[in-house]
Parts: C-alpha cells; structure tokens; sequence
C-alpha cells in the first residue's frame, strides 16, 4: 500500500509540474505575441495607410465604415508615392546625399572603431585604463551638450553645408569602442603572442587574425551606423541645410528633405496626410531591407559580444 501511495504522489507531482511547464509556456508565448503585435501595431497602420486615398471619403458613415478603412472601392492605391516625386524634384538628390553621409560615417566610424578597440585591447601603453574610463565616462554626458561646441567646431573649419560637417564630426563612437574591444578581449592572447614570435606587426596581425574573427561585431556596427547616419536628423537640420558651395546642389538628407518638402508645400487637403505616411515609408525602405537582410549578423554579434572564450 505505501508503495501505491507514493506512487500516486509521484504520478500527481509530475502531472502538477507538467500542467504548471504548459500554462507557463502558454503564459509566455501569449505575452510575446501581444508584445508583437503591440509593437508592428503602428508600423502597419503606416502601410496600409500609405495607399489609402483619403480624397474619397466624403463623409462617414456605418454603412460605409468598411470602405473607410480602405478595404473597399477605390481606395487603394498607389496615387500618394506618386504624388510624393511630383511635389519634389529633389528627392533623388536627397537620397544620394544621405547615401554618401551614411557610407563615408560608417567607414570613418568602423576604421577608428576597430583601431580604438584593438589598442585598448591588446597594446600596453601608460594610463590606458585611465585613458578608457575616460571615454565611458563621456558617454554619460548627453549628445545635446556637444552641440554648441560641434557648431563652433564647424564654422571655424568653415565646414557648413559640406560632406565633412556630415562625416567627420560623428566619426568617432565611444560605444562602437567599447563594444569592440569586448570582443577583442575575447580572442585568446596566445595568438598575439605566437604572432609576434613570427615578427607579424600589429596592424598585420589586426588585419589577418582579430578582424576575421570579430566580422560578425564588425558588422553589426557597420549596419548599426549606417541606420543611425541614414535616420539622422537634428544635426543636419542645423549645419547643411543649404546648398553646397556656390552649385544648386542641396546638401538636405532624406529627413530634412522629406519635412521641409511638406512644410512647404502643404495644401491643407485631406490626403496630404496620407501623401507623408507614403513619404516616410520610402525614406524608411531602404533601412528595412537592410535590416531584413543582415538581421542574422546583429543577433550574432550581439550573442557573441556576451560570450567569454
């Protein structure tokens, strides 16, 4: 009998451990999904209503509900990136612009970053862990209070509405350092020192061993600047937004364009709302392909920054 008891006790445990396993699986799946959809939430609402055209609801009504959600007559369309083009001649110019800033950033950013990282990493020099936590600790000092002395910085090198302004004064990222640096420290320093041993120099053994190894970090900055300097906007809003040198051509990027366009030609009518959802979508596109297509490079190197060895 106390063999059956405990039996049925252990038969009873285990069917409360594996009920408890379930319910806190459907608990936790539930919560990710709502999160989800919480978050696409707005983003949908922005594509569906970049093709609606609002021009054709004249009045609301229950009956016509459906059609005003844009589900129905001809309220779809492709008419609002159409009218997009048509308002501005410049947006390919603000495109190019935004391209060039968003590359030249990114290169200038990688090379100081994985310099940075790799001395702080590697080399032995006097004061360098005083030198480091003075770099964090500039990271604790907001960007908005950079501002005044970048603006000084600018005018004084007479680099207003010029690529350098755009490039040069964000070059250098604090965070990028650190992060590489952590990976850097994780590469064994018995390949350094048996690189040295075979007289490879620093930069050679940076280039063929440490850099191979730390691509997946590398790239996550890479894609990471690139969205920052293509999403950029209050700094360019406040050093190029006019033209370069004495040409027409418009040093704006994509958001300052794309908001200056509107604020200049906005007509009040009740589809100029749709027309900047459809705006903002096509300034946003190219970010979302490229996170689409490299998002496995990020969680790599997000997972590998956290792993020791």
């Amino acid at each position: 009998m106390a063999e059956h008891a405990t039996y049925f006790a252990d038969e009873k445990a285990r069917r409360i451990y594996l009920t408890k396993k379930i319910l806190g699986k459907v608990f936790c799946y539930l919560f990710l999904t709502l999160f989800a959809l919480f978050l696409l939430a707005p983003f949908v609402l922005m594509v569906a209503g970049s093709f609606i055209n609002y021009e054709s609801f004249h009045h609301f009504t229950l009956e016509g509900k459906f059609e005003y959600l844009g589900f129905g007559g001809n309220n779809w369309g492709v008419d609002n990136y159409k009218e997009i083009f048509s308002i501005s001649t410049d947006f390919p110019t603000y495109f190019l612009n935004t391209f060039i800033v968003a590359i030249g950033s990114t290169t200038v950013t990688v090379v100081t970053a994985v310099l940075a990282g790799f001395a702080f990493a590697r080399l032995q020099f006097k004061g360098k862990d005083a030198l480091f936590l003075l770099l964090l600790a500039t990271m604790m000092i907001p960007g908005e209070m950079m501002v005044i002395t970048n603006i000084m910085t600018v005018d004084t090198l007479n680099w207003r509405n010029t690529f350098a302004a755009l490039i040069l004064v964000h070059g250098v990222s604090v965070f990028y350092v650190f992060y590489l640096r952590q990976t850097f420290q994780q590469i064994p320093n018995e390949l350094y020192l048996a690189a040295k041993v075979d007289g490879v120099s620093d930069i050679g053994y940076l280039l063929k061993v440490m850099v191979p190894i730390a691509m997946p970090t590398i790239t996550t900055i890479i894609i990471l600047s690139m969205m920052g300097a293509w999403n950029s906007y209050v700094w360019p809003n406040l050093v190029a937004g006019g033209t370069w040198g004495d040409t027409e051509h418009s040093m704006k990027l994509v958001s300052n364009g794309l908001r200056d366009t509107f604020a200049i030609n906005d007509s009040g009518d009740s589809n100029q709302e749709a027309v900047k959802i459809a705006g903002s979508m096509v300034v946003s596109a190219p970010l979302f392909i490229v996170f689409i297509i490299f998002r496995k490079y990020i969680m790599r190197g997000v997972s590998r920054s956290g792993i020791k060895g």
